[in-house]
């Protein structure tokens, strides 16, 4: 009898996958829907939301979706009893504080003492950097400092995956978050570049903290692999986290899951070849 019923089991999860969709089981950033017929952007805004394009001079055309990358910045403000999302919970100073994170567009303004964390999630095999450089009144740039990866943070695991959502702090570090602080009166802006590499970036050693990089090394990557990238943004922002995302550092994120807030894109890139885009973080004045 145990034989017949394990038998049974087997059948019917075997048919349950067999009956499951694949666009509800792979995970998936790239969709011209958003940008086609109106019967198709109410379609996508069902299942993803309505995206804008910010970069109207980069044609979406001839965007292999393997290539693309979602980024999502988080503000985090104090919990109120009343939010419905999930909520981060910060053990400082012998005291529990909650915390909500809420979706901001690329174009917040921001304040000293925002506490901001980035969630980055591609659709194909590889490696994420993160990079941070100060920007400051005149036009000029401060040092590039590799902020990610870091031992302190997955244990400088730093690959991506289908489905896999890297955060930046991790929920487990402490803080599990950045906190904005000027440097000088001019410090105008934080300019964070995001790398997607199919292999490890050579010179590159993940320590136990930022380290500094040459500007060669930079003006070099964003030469090969920055040129053309443009950019799509959700419509709408202020969400909060959802709990698929708070569960996204143990399992995978599905073709249902929130999809990021910023789609950076390449027009006739392939899979094989690295990704570099930039995201500028503005003070308000």
């Amino acid at each position: 009898m145990r034989v017949i019923v394990g038998c049974m089991l087997l059948v019917l999860m075997a048919l349950m996958v067999v009956a499951q969709k694949p666009e509800d089981a792979t995970r998936k950033l790239w969709d011209t829907a958003f940008i086609g017929s109106a019967t198709n952007k109410k379609s996508a805004h069902r299942r993803r939301g309505a995206y804008r394009v910010a970069t109207p001079n980069v044609p979406v055309d001839n965007v292999v979706p393997d290539t693309v990358v979602g980024v999502t910045i988080w503000r985090l403000r104090p919990a109120n009893r009343s939010d419905s999302g999930e909520r981060l919970i910060v053990h400082d100073d012998d005291a529990v504080k909650e915390w909500m994170p809420e979706r901001i567009s690329a174009n917040t303004r921001l304040v000293q003492g925002d506490r901001l964390r980035i969630s980055v999630e591609a659709v194909r095999t590889g490696y994420l950097y993160v990079i941070d450089r100060e920007q400051y009144a005149d036009g000029t740039l401060g040092e590039p400092y590799l902020i990610f990866p870091t031992t302190r943070t997955s244990a400088g695991d730093n690959k991506v995956a289908v489905g896999r959502l890297l955060e930046i702090p991790a929920q487990d570090d402490s803080p599990p978050f950045f906190t904005m602080k000027k440097s000088r009166a001019d410090h105008v802006a934080e300019v964070l570049s995001v790398l997607v590499t199919p292999e490890p970036l050579e010179g590159v050693q993940i320590t136990d903290k930022a380290q500094k990089l040459t500007e060669a090394q930079l003006a070099s990557w964003e030469k090969n692999w920055g040129g053309n990238v443009g950019r799509l943004e959700m419509t709408t922002q202020g969400q909060t986290w959802t709990k698929e995302e708070k569960d996204a550092n143990t399992r995978a994120l599905t073709a249902s899951a929130p999809a990021p807030q910023l789609l950076f894109y390449r027009p006739s890139v392939k899979p094989t070849e690295p990704m570099f885009v930039k995201l500028r973080l503005n003070y308000r004045r």
